[in-house]
């Protein structure tokens, strides 16, 4: 019996479409199973790995720099307030804690509107300006005479840097298997811990430079800093990669190429549907969406918390300033080390909420520590480590399980922007865990810490249950032959809806 197939488009016919754009072309070709890997058959001139290869140098390397900058940018007021800045500017009470609060209003509130543009200019041109002005506002940091200039400078860094992390992961996922994002995903989110480590040696240098020009330690370190990203942004703007079908380093057959292993993997990308309102209703319709701001919300308290507030802890058990930002470095350094092991493994075994859960353990011991022990300095410091250390090995794993378990470019730019958006409401709560009166045991910040890590274990139980019963729930359906009336090319444009579709656990 023979059964009528309609013929796939060449790959020259593919070329001869009029539109230079590539996604566009790709997307409204039919597409053949998926089973047994059917995009490398398609592409038998194309090695798979050579082009990761090419997508690992050119990708991440760039987006890692701009956000270590980002991060240094955003938290060097940690470094600076060791140094002076809060006698400087005469901050009383709780002036101190407002000025780093008033930087998370803007940066909650316009990161969906940031993704959203983000589908009007190239990445490369987007980024990078918003590079460019985090950095100038970053410099006028260490020109400010008092509290008012200093919030209005930390609100206008919470505006431009909003654009920047979720643009960053959204614009990884447009190129990554989810098999092989986490190791991406971590050493670009471990930008943090580097930032935080490399800051405290930078801070250290800078302050030997109190007193030149007239200037303090702490007004240089804003200075340099935003300098050093300032020209950094121009740099990066000829570096950073647009999406496949834009980039020149890739030929026309590498970029279908491409463009067919995230299809396989995840479905369509829409790319070029409009984002409106009625589709950002849509997607906040999937319950999943609102569990993965609590996911990311309940570790974005503490992490802050380490990041904005270690200095001073570290300060407060009798180390001088110079010591001080020396001895916050090791635990960034272990940091990191712990992120890339955990997320290496992760992809090995292609596990996500073993690999939350772990980390998220060590995070929880090492604020149990800091709460119950006040009289063993070196027990106090080493708590440091395990509190860094669980803390953001946790947080990439998190955000990039949720990411990439998300379909389509609407789905990912609003799934994603919410996360990071309503997370980031967790740093308002985190610079007001930490009040001076508390020091030196903080024992309400730690206690805050505790409970915001229980939240998100709990977050992430729910969704790993909730994605579990989902994929049992397909399993069954397709087993009773509930979608045999959809094509393949039908189901392959829902993306993470798509009844085939299996999320990642």
């Amino acid at each position: 019996m023979s059964v009528e197939r309609k013929s796939t488009p060449s790959l020259h016919e593919h070329r001869d479409v009029t539109s230079p754009d590539v996604e566009k072309q790709y997307n409204l070709a039919p597409y053949l199973s998926a089973d047994g890997g059917d995009y490398k058959t398609r592409f038998p001139n194309v090695d798979e790995s050579k082009v990761v290869r090419k997508i690992d140098l050119r990708v991440v390397p760039c987006l890692c720099v701009l956000y270590l900058l980002a991060f240094l940018d955003r938290v060097n007021i940690s470094n600076a307030a060791v140094f002076g800045l809060k006698q400087d500017l005469k901050l009383g009470g709780n002036e101190f804690n407002t000025a780093l609060v008033v930087f998370f209003v803007p940066y909650v509130l316009f990161e969906i509107p940031s993704n959203a543009l983000l589908k009007h200019f190239k990445p490369h041109v987007w980024l990078s300006l918003c590079m460019f002005l985090f950095g100038l506002i970053t410099l006028l940091q260490g020109f400010v005479q008092g509290f008012g200039g200093l919030v209005a400078t930390r609100f206008f860094l919470g505006v431009v840097e909003s654009g920047v992390f979720p643009a960053c992961f959204y614009l990884i996922a447009m190129w990554y298997k989810r098999a092989e994002a986490q190791k991406r995903y971590s050493f670009f989110f471990s930008s943090t811990t580097l930032a935080g480590g490399f800051g405290g040696l930078l801070a250290s240098a800078i302050g030997k430079m109190d007193g030149l020009q007239g200037y303090r330690g702490w007004r240089w370190i804003f200075i340099i800093e935003g300098l050093v990203t300032c020209i950094a942004s121009g740099i990066l703007f000829f570096a950073i990669s647009d999406f496949p079908e834009e980039v020149t380093w890739l030929s026309p057959e590498e970029k279908e190429f491409v463009k067919a292993r995230l299809y396989e993997d995840v479905g369509h990308s829409k790319r070029h549907d409009p984002l409106t309102v009625k589709s950002v209703i849509e997607v906040f319709k999937d319950w999943k969406i609102i569990v993965g701001g609590f996911m990311y919300f309940g570790l974005i308290v503490p992490a802050y918390s380490y990041a904005y507030f270690a200095p001073s802890i570290i300060q407060s058990l009798g180390n001088g300033m110079i010591r001080t930002q020396l001895l916050s470095v090791p635990p960034w350094a272990c940091a990191f080390t712990l992120a890339m092991i955990t997320a290496t493994l992760s992809d090995w075994l292609r596990l996500r909420f073993l690999f939350v859960l772990i980390p998220t353990a060590v995070s929880l011991a090492g604020f149990i520590i800091l709460l119950v022990v006040h009289d063993n300095k070196h027990v106090q410091y080493a708590a440091l480590f395990l509190a860094a250390m669980g803390t953001y090995s946790a947080m990439p794993i998190i955000v990039c399980w949720f990411n990439t378990n998300l379909g389509g470019h609407h789905r990912r730019a609003v799934g994603t922007a919410f996360q990071v958006g309503f997370g980031n409401i967790g740093g308002i709560i985190a610079v007001f865990a930490f009040l001076a009166k508390d020091a030196p045991k903080y024992i309400p910040g730690y206690s805050i810490c505790i409970g915001f890590i229980a939240l998100s274990v709990l977050a992430n139980t729910v969704y790993f249950l909730g994605v579990s019963w989902e994929n049992r729930r397909r399993d069954r359906l397709q087993a009773q032959g509930a979608y045999d009336g959809l094509s393949h090319d039908e189901k392959k444009r829902m993306g993470d809806l798509n009844p085939d579709y299996r999320y990642f656990r």
